[in-house]
């Protein structure tokens, strides 16, 4: 491991954007794998339901399969997202505090700071990002693109600003400038299992929570109250 952590820091050191790049797109088609995992396991109760007489079809239906076109979609969000665009916004930002709002480091206005613009700023972009490009990247038109944003969009960032905010205090307070971004990599692949497992969940019903705070006008083109 020892060994492996020299070798990352060095590659992060020589080839920054392109280290981050490829670590993004291991790690969010490995989160995607995990998410397929919780989304069978889940499902597998349901299976289990059927009479002895489909014991055949529970069986078969019960086994794991990875979805290997999913995961090599999710990975190159990684690749194509996550990666040079989470580099570069990390960077930024950590310049832009320092140059030009001139908070010193570390300290509470400095951290806050980060904390607020990365969570006002970049995450909802990356999930307004993500969920139109599994979208399009799966199939879907324009119109199914859009339902499933208004689905999805803001379930995910009501779960996911509960929990980033706190790791981002820890990333921003605790953590080396160079090695941020290996921090939220990390994280990331407990987030693209997250975000991959919420757009399989469909219409799921704690989904509909979200969804009834719409205008009544808007839920009554949906056929839902």
């Amino acid at each position: 491991m020892l060994k492996l952590w020299r070798w990352y820091q060095r590659c992060l050191t020589v080839h920054p954007v392109k280290t981050q790049v490829i670590s993004s797109g291991f790690l969010w088609g490995f989160g995607d794998v995990t998410a397929q995992y919780i989304t069978h396991s889940t499902a597998k109760p349901r299976l289990l339901r059927l009479t002895d007489t489909n014991k055949d079809v529970v069986d078969r239906d019960a086994e794991f399969k990875v979805n290997w076109k999913r995961v090599a979609i999710t990975s190159m969000f990684g690749f194509g997202f996550v990666g040079p665009v989470g580099h570069f916004w990390y960077e930024g930002l950590d310049k832009f505090m320092k140059l030009k709002l001139r908070y010193a480091p570390k300290t509470t206005r400095f951290v806050a700071a980060k904390v607020a613009m990365d969570g006002l700023i970049f995450g909802p972009v990356d999930l307004l990002v993500f969920f139109t490009y599994m979208g399009f990247a799966t199939g879907k038109n324009t119109s199914e693109v859009k339902e499933g944003i208004k689905r999805d969009f803001l379930p995910a960032l009501a779960l996911e600003g509960g929990a980033w905010p706190l790791l981002q205090i820890a990333n921003f307070r605790y953590v080396p400038v160079q090695y941020q971004l290996l921090y939220v990599n990390i994280f990331c692949l407990v987030d693209s299992a997250f975000l991959s497992w919420v757009e399989q969940q469909k219409d799921a019903a704690w989904k509909q929570w979200f969804t009834s705070f719409q205008p009544l006008k808007e839920r009554g083109g949906q056929g839902r109250v």
